[in-house]
């Protein structure tokens, strides 16, 4: 059963990290866009798939309601639900006047929020499978996330008979598809023109198949593309390709913006690729920092520490975990002649060095993905006193 899709609607900025923490606490709810113009509340709704609509009425919730009103009759299959501070009795008779599913009160009683959504799955059935969405962010260029997401999408396609889906989200200079030696004739920008929900057979026409089964979703050819994609596309993009994959793995996104924001909710496990190096380990900590900040759910963010060896220099895993307060999720040994030699052939590690360190690491990695019940979850920690303590002291 796939995670039930929530569009919010926010107008007071203060609120947004609370709100967001607030939803991403609930299992298996994932939040596919977010607006904060009421003018643009049926826009929204009618081009994500969405089975709630979190609608936070303050600061002008008489007005809000009114405009929102029109959505229910217009989207009879979107349950949405009103938040505010508002206790008045009228307001709230009339918001259930109107069709709204819920009148919720600031603060929400987790338990109550819980059990609305348990309802909203409850009454809509049988729904259409999802597959898992997996986003590699890299804290620094060069820290190996392309190589891992291209080489941990061949092994997941290894593990399921459904599809798996490579997202370049690099938009100027992603390498995914160099990688694998595909040459696509249609990228992400083709797709991201589209300002209605993508059929799937638009979508298959922009995918290059690898020898390997897995199909790959290029960046743009050209700079000035990148600048048409729209977070709201590139989420129009990735939900319809997760209706068509068992996996879906994206290289990206490459900064920390809007569009970052969106892609982070939507996914089901966000991976950061760290070294042993200060300024990689110094955009981890700013990367966890904003994102707990933001609201969202670090219990889907997993540490990756790649180029694990001897020659490490002074850093060692215990300073990384203590310093941003993580476990690391897997480590991955550095093995770069082997990885250069399969970058410059534009093939796998499975194909290129099937028995290589490297390779069985990365497929231990795509292991604990798949089957997530495995010893593979990591504690936070709270250690004290290491060598990086005054570095991050400074920062």
């Amino acid at each position: 059963m796939r995670a039930t899709r929530v569009i919010v609607f926010n107008m007071d900025e203060s609120f947004s990290p609370a709100l967001r923490k607030m939803l991403h606490s609930i299992p298996d709810v994932r939040i596919v866009a977010e607006a904060d113009d009421p003018a643009m509340l049926g826009t929204v709704a009618s081009q994500f798939q969405a089975d709630v609509l979190m609608l936070h009425l303050d600061p002008s919730p008489a007005a809000v309601l009114a405009i929102a009103a029109d959505l229910v009759p217009a989207h009879p299959n979107l349950a949405i639900f009103a938040l505010s501070e508002s206790t008045d009795g009228q307001l709230i008779l009339s918001a259930m006047r109107r069709g709204f599913r819920e009148f919720m009160t600031k603060p929400v009683d987790p338990e109550i929020l819980s059990t609305a959504f348990e309802k909203v799955v409850a009454t809509a059935g049988d729904q259409e499978s999802c597959g898992k969405l997996i986003t590699i962010l890299g804290t620094a260029g060069g820290v190996g996330a392309t190589s891992i997401a291209t080489n941990m999408a061949v092994e997941l396609k290894s593990m399921t008979s459904g599809g798996v889906c490579l997202v370049d989200l690099d938009y100027r200079f992603g390498q995914v598809a160099t990688f694998l030696d595909v040459s696509p004739i249609y990228t992400i920008a083709d797709l991201a023109q589209a300002t209605e929900e993508l059929e799937p057979q638009t979508v298959e026409r922009a995918l290059v198949e690898h020898s390997s089964g897995v199909r790959v979703l290029s960046r743009p050819t050209h700079f000035t593309q990148s600048e048409n994609i729209t977070a709201a596309s590139c989420v129009n993009v990735l939900t319809t390709l997760q209706s068509m994959h068992d996996y879906v793995v994206v290289d990206g996104p490459n900064r920390y913006d809007v569009g970052a924001s969106a892609i982070l909710d939507l996914a089901d496990w966000t991976l950061i690729v760290a070294q042993l190096l200060v300024p990689s380990v110094r955009n981890a900590q700013r990367i966890l920092q904003g994102m707990d900040e933001a609201g969202f759910d670090l219990e889907r963010a997993k540490l990756i520490i790649n180029r694990i060896s001897r020659e490490s220099g002074p850093l060692n895993i215990d300073d990384v975990e203590a310093t941003l307060n993580k476990n690391s999720f897997a480590t991955l040994p550095d093995d770069w002649a082997t990885v250069c030699s399969s970058i410059n052939l534009g093939e796998a590690l499975a194909t290129r060095s099937p028995k290589s360190k490297i390779r069985t690491a990365i497929r231990d990695l795509a292991t604990l993905i798949h089957s997530p019940d495995g010893d593979g979850s990591e504690k936070e920690q709270g250690k004290k006193g290491n060598l990086l303590s005054k570095i991050f002291s400074d920062a």
